[in-house]
């Protein structure tokens, strides 16, 4: 099953999912690790210019997830409690809102200075303005709003295993299984 219905999640949403949530974790650890480095670095341009290109592939898988959200049935909440249902709508939302803040501060980092973002030799993302020390102040931001994803993406998971182990019902499979 690709799409989604109203009882369950595709293959298609699924995979979006978790392909973020991966690169998510993994762009948290990477830009734990570049902040170590120091400028003579061997690394230091290399897990940049990574960063940069993995967090644009992000912004389009993203934009990929939004549009397929939009355009399938949302399964129904497992909940009996309404509020819990709202509350786990509101949080994906809020999950959507940090990411594409994430996305935005990064880009004004990478391109306050004028030059374009080189995604992996493929393509090129242009920088659309330049101001000065722009850089710094989206740095702080960027920082401040990787931590804030990372602590509700935690309670996230948290959130499913509870569902699992706690309550007992599909909330978790179903984010495993297409349909279920």
């Amino acid at each position: 099953m690709l799409k989604n219905s109203t009882s369950g999640y595709g293959l298609v949403a699924i995979a979006l999912h978790w392909l973020m949530a991966l690169a998510i974790f993994g762009m948290f650890g990477l830009g734990l690790y570049m902040v170590t480095l120091n400028f003579y670095h061997p690394w230091y341009h290399d897990a940049l210019e990574t960063h940069k290109s993995i967090g644009i592939l992000v912004g389009l898988a993203l934009v990929a997830r939004v549009i397929w959200r939009i355009s399938n049935p949302t399964p129904a909440g497992l909940s009996a409690k309404p509020l819990e249902n709202t509350a786990a709508h509101l949080a994906h939302m809020l999950l959507y809102a940090l990411i594409a803040a994430l996305l935005v501060s990064g880009y004004l980092i990478s391109t306050a200075d004028g030059r374009s973002i080189d995604v992996f030799g493929w393509f090129q993302v242009p920088s659309l303005l330049q101001v000065e020390n722009l850089e710094d102040s989206a740095g702080e931001v960027h920082e401040f709003l990787a931590w804030t994803l990372i602590v509700l993406v935690v309670a996230h998971a948290a959130a499913a295993v509870k569902h699992h182990v706690i309550s007992k019902d599909n909330t978790l499979r179903r984010m495993l299984r297409p349909g279920l």
